[in-house]
């Protein structure tokens, strides 16, 4: 599992908690821009938007910002990013804003 891609443990990890997925979504946002997300869950009236970094580096509070915006921009608030690791300033932002922040070893631990 270790080495398995991120998106091959999310869609699973996300299945299991009842999440009906979508994979490469581009949306228009009301900005008039394209906003693309690697996924999006639907349970019920909830959507959440889903960025996925499969980096063998830190994810920095830029990225975390972007995803923040472009998920506002397309009317879902609160979306997750999928990494390895985040940095303090990044964690320290997705608690302000509502981005939930998941690792691969927390998803690895929760599939068990």
């Amino acid at each position: 599992m270790r080495g398995a891609k991120l998106i091959d443990l999310a869609v699973p990890y996300f299945k299991r908690r009842g999440y009906e997925i979508e994979r490469n979504v581009i949306w228009e946002g009301g900005s008039g821009l394209l906003q693309k997300f690697d996924l999006v869950l639907r349970k019920g009236k909830e959507q959440r938007m889903v960025w996925i970094k499969d980096w063998k580096r830190t994810v920095g509070v830029n990225i975390v910002i972007n995803l923040d915006r472009a998920s506002a921009d397309v009317g879902f608030p609160n979306p997750i990013i999928i990494s390895e690791k985040f940095s303090g300033h990044a964690r320290a932002y997705a608690n302000r804003r509502g981005v939930t922040l998941l690792t691969k070893s927390e998803i690895i631990r929760r599939l068990r």
